[in-house]
């Protein structure tokens, strides 16, 4: 496990030692890391916020964090970008329910699920096409909260009756 994972694990284990407002407390504490109000966090305003948790990086390490986390490369990190760098990862059970899901709306194959794919389905004006990344990512955050495989697998499904 490389630095930038050891300190996402370090900072997941204090978000889930807060229950179930961890999450609340998360945002809150970004908000108040975010002390130019651009609502993102720069790598000094990380840096000083992990380390009042009492996780001190050198400047490769917290640069190297950055990177990782900074999803559209801003060089910044919002709160989304935040929020989805703490989320642990899916377990297998759960990824191998969240693709039966998507596979059964993907009725090309393809791997993108199109407005063709969702006709009399689904009306697809908001959002034409959805990746099997995109639909993973999504049901990552549901499955965050969420305490077991089985109770995740049985939601899901219940919800797309697989």
């Amino acid at each position: 496990m490389d630095a930038v994972e050891t300190t996402m694990e370090k900072l997941r284990a204090q978000c889930l030692s807060r229950g179930a407002l961890g999450i609340q407390g998360v945002a809150r504490f970004f908000r108040r890391l975010d002390r130019d109000g651009s609502r993102s966090l720069d790598v000094g305003e990380l840096q000083r916020g992990l380390a009042e948790l009492g996780l001190v990086l050198d400047a490769a390490e917290m640069e190297g964090v950055c990177r990782r986390w900074d999803r559209d490369g801003s060089g910044t990190l919002d709160l989304e970008e935040f929020l989805r760098a703490l989320r642990p990862p899916m377990s297998q059970a759960r990824e191998a329910v969240v693709a039966a899901a998507f596979a059964k709306l993907d009725r090309s194959g393809d791997g993108v699920v199109t407005v063709d794919d969702l006709r009399g389905v689904y009306s697809g004006r908001t959002h034409p096409k959805v990746t099997l990344a995109e639909f993973q990512d999504y049901y990552s955050g549901v499955s965050a909260s969420m305490d077991t495989d089985e109770e995740f697998v049985a939601m899901m499904t219940s919800a797309w009756r697989l």
